[in-house]
């Protein structure tokens, strides 16, 4: 599963607009992410750490995926704080 060739649906870009990520962002996280993690048939959620928001606090980059379809779909990204929460691994 080559998830750098993922296109990103245009709900996506409508929810990365209003959370202010980037799409370079969400392609980094796909190209090098920290882990994939199933959340149901033929959907992974894709984790990657980015730089600190500008109060210097580092977030998670959670960016959803659907796998089966070729290429793969981003169908949404947000970032969180609660890193511990959603991180299978510390």
């Amino acid at each position: 599963m080559d998830l750098t060739q993922a296109i990103i649906t245009d709900h996506a870009v409508d929810q990365m607009a209003k959370r202010q990520i980037a799409v370079d962002e969400v392609m980094r996280v796909l190209a090098d992410p920290l882990e994939v993690l199933p959340v149901r048939p033929g959907r992974v959620v894709v984790h990657g750490m980015l730089d600190a928001d500008p109060q210097d606090q580092p977030y998670l980059l959670r960016v959803f995926v659907d796998v089966e379809p070729d290429p793969p779909q981003v169908v949404t990204a947000y970032r969180t704080s609660k890193i511990d929460k959603y991180r299978s691994q510390p």
